[in-house]
């Protein structure tokens, strides 16, 4: 069968990955691809916001199975199109991918469904939001309700860090239409987690756990990122919280998605933190997340496809994923000044120096005149299985040490635990 993949970063080189080990993959197209995927399957430079180039591409070619990656083309409708004209694709359709593309209607969907989150207000306007300031003590959370790449999150120390916050979101507009309006967010401590759910008719099936880590700096210091590194299984998950996750969570969110009628077949990205008064959601993603893609799946030891397949039909069971008892671990390097500013185009050396077992996704390169060059914020994400987390975690800073380019930036604490 011939796979699309849609999307350039390295989500979508581990979702290559992964599917190309199928036997019943005859050929894979990603569109656009990077530098990475281009060694497995053929890179083809459509964006992924094109649904009409991408559609025509799709039939002209017979895909047989369409992957989304990237959320924009979700919550832009690209599956219901896709469907619409006889196509298979694996993601959510419009009024399920909503659930990422605006954190107001999250948080209202949690908040009629009682699943646990944070207190939150709504604000559209500078003066009403500094007015509802006073609700909430510091730190507290400021997010735009829209798409902003994993970056329209503001954690606020301060009340004049608070109203800087609110003037750059509604009146600089720093994140366009996405942050016209805003959520105060009460501000939660505890243990970060990540859990990927495949979602079908009527189940909500867990994959492995994983946790990632957002901000730039060693010890969590500095602005949120994408995501620059990130471990699987995350050991804080007992057998105890994955029940009273699938209590308090996960039959919370099925009776929803059932009552709104929302026929929702894709992934379902729940990002938890893990408080003293139990788990609650921080967020909701319609699609896999990045990185944990890129630690979950390496553990996932039966074929992608016919999950996917399983999950669109309607006939997915928990005992269809069989997950190794490797730990995996991802660290990502970064260009120097991201997730702020950050050049490209930095020729990358080393990468044929790496061990045997080291599983490299490309995150942000391209080949030019056949040179392998950077050509984003997020660049490589260096990958290792192991017995112990230890074990992975020593593998993937032995090797990450072993690759270079101008400006090459990573943490040094991820999975130290």
């Amino acid at each position: 069968m011939k796979v699309l993949v849609i999307g350039s970063g390295g989500r979508e080189h581990a979702l290559i990955y992964k599917l190309a080990q199928s036997k019943r993959v005859s050929k894979i197209y990603c569109a656009p691809g990077n530098g990475g995927t281009a060694s497995i399957a053929e890179n083809v430079n459509i964006s992924p916001k094109d649904i009409d180039l991408l559609l025509n591409f799709a039939i002209t070619n017979k895909i047989d199975l369409t992957v989304v990656g990237p959320e924009d083309p979700l919550v832009d409708g690209i599956a219901d199109v896709f469907e619409e004209n006889g196509l298979r694709v694996f993601g959510p359709k419009k009024e399920g991918a909503i659930l990422e593309g605006s954190k107001i209607v999250a948080k209202e969907f949690m908040e009629k469904y009682q699943i646990p989150t944070a207190k939150y207000r709504v604000y559209k306007t500078k003066e009403e939001a500094i007015d509802g300031l006073d609700e909430f003590s510091y730190p507290l959370v400021i997010k735009a309700d829209g798409l902003c790449l994993g970056k329209g999150v503001i954690i606020c120390q301060s009340k004049e860090e608070a109203t800087k916050a609110i003037e750059d979101m509604i009146v600089s507009k720093v994140f366009g239409s996405a942050g016209e309006t805003i959520i105060i967010e009460e501000f939660l401590t505890g243990i970060e987690m990540s859990l990927l759910c495949f979602v079908t008719e009527g189940k909500i099936v867990p994959m492995e756990s994983a946790r990632d880590y957002k901000k730039i700096f060693d010890g969590d210091k500095g602005p949120n990122t994408g995501g620059v590194g990130c471990f699987s299984p995350n050991p804080v998950l007992t057998e105890d919280l994955k029940k009273e996750i699938e209590r308090e969570v996960l039959r919370k969110i099925r009776r929803g998605l059932d009552e709104e009628s929302i026929d929702y077949r894709g992934v379902l990205f729940i990002g938890f933190m893990l408080t003293e008064d139990g788990p609650k959601v921080l967020e909701f993603n319609v699609r896999f997340g990045d990185p944990e893609t890129e630690v979950v799946l390496p553990r996932l030891e039966n074929d992608l496809v016919d999950i996917f397949q399983k999950t669109i039909d309607g006939t997915l069971r928990d005992d269809d994923l069989i997950w190794s008892d490797k730990k995996c671990v991802t660290v990502v390097a970064t260009s120097k000044g991201y997730p702020i500013e950050y050049q490209k185009g930095f020729k990358i050396s080393g990468i044929e120096n790496l061990d045997k077992n080291i599983i490299l996704f490309h995150n942000g390169t391209k080949i030019v005149d056949g040179e392998l060059v950077t050509n984003g914020g997020r660049v490589l994400s260096v990958t290792c299985l192991g017995d112990t987390i230890e074990e992975a975690r020593k593998c993937a800073y032995k090797n990450i040490e072993k690759i270079n380019f101008e400006g090459i930036c990573y943490r040094k604490d991820i999975a130290d635990i």
